[in-house]
């Protein structure tokens, strides 16, 4: 009878243990599931520089920006029509991806596209550039020589390029409303990852479903975790101001 107890005892004890066990390793996933999820932040905004500086190198040699890849051309630049390149009309301007094997960039994916280290179907890095008349030249920055032919003072003088904002409530073809809620409205192009949650539909308005309505407009700020309001893109753009000074450290301009 002694040694049943003892027997008894004793697995009532390993089972305590490993009740206490399973309640520490759930309350220490919180943190390494959070740990991971600001890993692949910081994964993401360095993989977003990498690209700005392909992206700005590849205006370095050829003097222009690419166009947005589509889902057809498999990771290079998509026109609108066969001999867009000279004019610099794309496909899609607004919401395209990353060119990535145009860029000769590395890891690609099976169609040749930059994926972001969620790396699920929905995690393509996104690209748009601006596609707006300066100085009475169309598209600028993605035809050949096209910046030459605006000038100097006409890009400088330029309205806007690309807005990016701190809030959608206002965000819009047109710009970000109000100034205070306007990061820059002279990027000439603009990096987007969607974050963890890209394979998920954003809420109609919601300021990540901003970020792929196709305008001239992005919203850039901190993560959000609130039912209805989750925002967790990562916005990085490329000032007019910086493509011009690398052109012309290039030689390419003026």
């Amino acid at each position: 009878m002694a040694t049943r107890r003892a027997a008894a005892f004793t697995l009532l004890e390993v089972m305590i243990v490993l009740v206490i066990a399973a309640l520490l390793a759930s309350a220490l996933g919180v943190p390494l599931a959070a740990q991971v999820q600001m890993r692949r932040v910081e994964e993401a905004r360095r993989l977003l520089e990498e690209a700005r500086e392909a992206l700005l190198g590849f205006a370095a040699a050829h003097a222009r920006l690419p166009c947005p890849a589509i889902e057809s051309s498999r990771g290079h630049e998509a026109y609108a029509l066969d001999g867009d390149a000279v004019n610099g009309r794309c496909a899609n301007f607004h919401s395209g991806w990353l060119p990535g094997a145009a860029l000769g960039l590395a890891p690609l994916d099976a169609d040749g596209f930059v994926r972001d280290p969620w790396q699920g179907a929905g995690n393509r890095v996104r690209y748009a550039v601006h596609g707006g008349a300066i100085n009475g030249v169309a598209h600028p920055l993605t035809r050949a020589n096209g910046m030459q032919m605006a000038s100097l003072a006409g890009l400088g003088e330029a309205s806007h390029y690309l807005y990016v904002c701190t809030t959608g409530a206002t965000a819009g073809p047109g710009g970000c409303g109000t100034p205070a809620n306007q990061l820059t409205r002279r990027a000439a192009f603009v990096l987007l990852s969607l974050g963890a949650n890209a394979a998920a539909a954003p809420p109609a308005g919601s300021d990540e479903a901003r970020n792929v309505d196709g305008d001239a407009s992005f919203v850039s700020h901190e993560a959000v975790e609130a039912a209805g309001r989750e925002f967790d893109d990562i916005v990085h753009w490329g000032a007019i101001h910086l493509l011009v000074n690398r052109l012309v450290v290039a030689g390419r301009l003026p």
